[in-house]
């Protein structure tokens, strides 16, 4: 039978997700799929396909047939995370998706069970991924569909490398649901990330993102937006901590639940906004979930490491018919 995903026949996939930005993951160790953008929209697709935010190919970073992949592998990154976006463009990076994806190693047995930390090839370089505890163990985490009655035990924490800002980027932000556009900050994170600042919580809310925010003028590489608030009264400044809300829209996705290189970006934002005083350690809460940011900036001031963690499960596993 000849079906838009006769080329995938065969082939084993899970379904996952981190904070409820979810994917599908397929698996292809020797590298043998050819994903075409059409056939990952398909796929990705909600209706027509296993529905999900993006789609992620499990490949031997060697057999990948990605440009630098090979040289990933000799540094240690045996498995690398093709990841493409709902629409089935390529993006560079996802910090869910990459927690996701080493959630699926263990579980699949492609990496030893009592592994410490994971080396992941992506096409913004490897990232190192820990296996740690959650570290608001003991506090009331916000309840969400994943973790009903609180923290998850396991977490996973990603060194997700260097970031940035370009401050002479005066970028203009405009979405349905709030008043004047807004002046954006241009965050790199290894992808493109604009960062608005928001007055309250009734703002955050507001806007509608069923139709992507328009920039004026357009990053060259287009960009996520997010739409964040900072909470002063709920961080904890004496443990050195900050506390914001985030909402997002993911270029080639739409608005998702979650997204970990765009909470890496909101919590730089609010450091930089805050000034060198502030939190370096940031509570992220987004609609599913929360994420811990870690910032170490360079004697600049703009631009420096970050970590990201957080919560990844799979939920479903299947064979494409």
């Amino acid at each position: 039978m000849n079906t838009p995903f006769a080329a995938l026949a065969g082939t084993r996939f899970h379904k996952g997700h981190g904070t409820e930005n979810d994917f599908v993951l397929l698996e292809d160790d020797g590298g043998d799929l050819t994903l075409h953008p059409e056939t990952v929209a398909l796929l990705a697709d909600r209706r027509t396909g296993l529905g999900g935010d993006g789609v992620i190919r499990i490949v031997r970073s060697a057999d990948s047939g990605i440009p630098g992949a090979d040289e990933q592998a000799a540094a240690g990154a045996e498995w690398f995370m093709d990841y493409y976006n709902h629409d089935g463009s390529l993006s560079e990076m996802c910090g869910n998706g990459v927690r996701v994806f080493a959630h699926a190693l263990l579980e699949t047995s492609r990496v030893p069970a009592d592994s410490e930390e994971i080396k992941v090839g992506t096409r913004d370089g490897i990232k190192t991924v820990r296996i740690t505890l959650n570290p608001a163990l003991g506090e009331t985490e916000p309840s969400t569909a994943s973790t009903p009655g609180g923290p998850e035990d396991a977490w996973y924490t990603v060194d997700m490398g260097r970031w940035s800002i370009d401050e002479t980027a005066e970028t203009l932000v405009t979405t349905d649901g709030i008043d004047v556009p807004r002046p954006g900050l241009s965050v790199e994170t290894g992808n493109p990330h604009t960062v608005v600042a928001l007055a309250e919580a009734a703002e955050l809310s507001a806007a509608d993102l069923r139709d992507a925010p328009v920039l004026d003028p357009v990053p060259p590489q287009g960009s996520n937006v997010e739409f964040i608030v900072m909470e002063p009264a709920r961080s904890d400044l004496a443990g050195g901590e900050g506390a914001l809300r985030m909402r997002v829209s993911e270029r080639g996705v739409g608005e998702t639940r979650s997204c970990g290189t765009g909470a890496c970006a909101a919590a730089i934002a609010a450091h930089h906004w805050a000034g060198p005083t502030s939190p370096l350690q940031w509570r992220v809460d987004v609609p599913g979930g929360r994420l811990r940011i870690g910032i170490t900036p360079d004697e600049g001031g703009d631009q420096g490491t970050v970590t990201l963690a957080g919560p990844a499960v799979l939920v479903a596993t299947g064979t494409i018919d």
